[in-house]
């Protein structure tokens, strides 16, 4: 069973269906032993960076993930999720969980498109990937697949994480991280076929890389 870390950061029953049309089992859920206890935890999350941590330290839950990653249980970040895995955001400033090397940053309101036109923020709608290096989370994947976004701010992580970018105004990092810990800016659970492959291989990889389980807030 996957875990679906519940902080209350919204857009948790759409990834939960999400799972669910592929019959893989999950569970929305803030108890720290069911997290520890899972394959994998699913961190998404819509909304402002300084709210979700502050409900993820009241909560205990921030330790929770360190642990996680420490033990190498596996974890998917997506969207808010994905920009506060990395040590601090400029939505705020806030200090954020610092799991992965990074920043995230704003998107700079005087960025063009291509065409000359201001970009709109949020970044919202279908845009493709421009993949830099194979990881086992985008296997089977077409290069040429489109998947949806809805940010107004996008990660800088270290250079060596970086697994995807994508153009809006610039170039940004659209997935980073390294096997079994990964991140994507886009929604999978929203964009279609190729976005719920990416969720298949994700429950994939949990399935077949062991991790010593423990309580979560021991």
């Amino acid at each position: 069973m996957l875990a679906i870390l519940d902080y209350g950061a919204g857009n948790l029953t759409s990834v939960a269906r999400a799972f669910s049309a592929l019959d893989i089992p999950v569970r929305i859920t803030a108890n720290a032993n069911e997290i520890a206890a899972a394959s994998g935890i699913v961190f998404p999350g819509v909304g402002q960076a300084g709210q979700a941590m502050t409900a993820l330290r009241q909560t205990g839950l921030d330790k929770c993930l360190a642990e996680a990653v420490a033990r190498k249980q596996p974890l998917l970040g997506i969207c808010l999720g994905c920009q506060i895995l990395v040590a601090s955001s400029e939505e705020g400033p806030t200090d954020t969980l610092g799991l992965l090397d990074g920043v995230c940053r704003r998107f700079d309101p005087s960025l063009r498109e291509e065409d000359g036109r201001v970009i709109n923020i949020p970044h919202m709608g279908w845009n493709g990937l421009r993949l830099k290096r194979q990881t086992p989370l985008f296997e089977g994947i077409d290069p040429a697949s489109e998947f949806y976004f809805v940010h107004g701010y996008y990660v800088e992580p270290a250079p060596e994480l970086v697994i995807a970018t994508t153009v809006y105004g610039r170039e940004f990092c659209s997935a980073y991280g390294r096997d079994g810990l990964w991140a994507l800016q886009f929604h999978p659970e929203k964009s279609g076929r190729a976005g719920l492959k990416i969720l298949e291989n994700f429950n994939n990889w949990c399935q077949s890389h062991a991790f010593q389980k423990a309580d979560c807030l021991s």
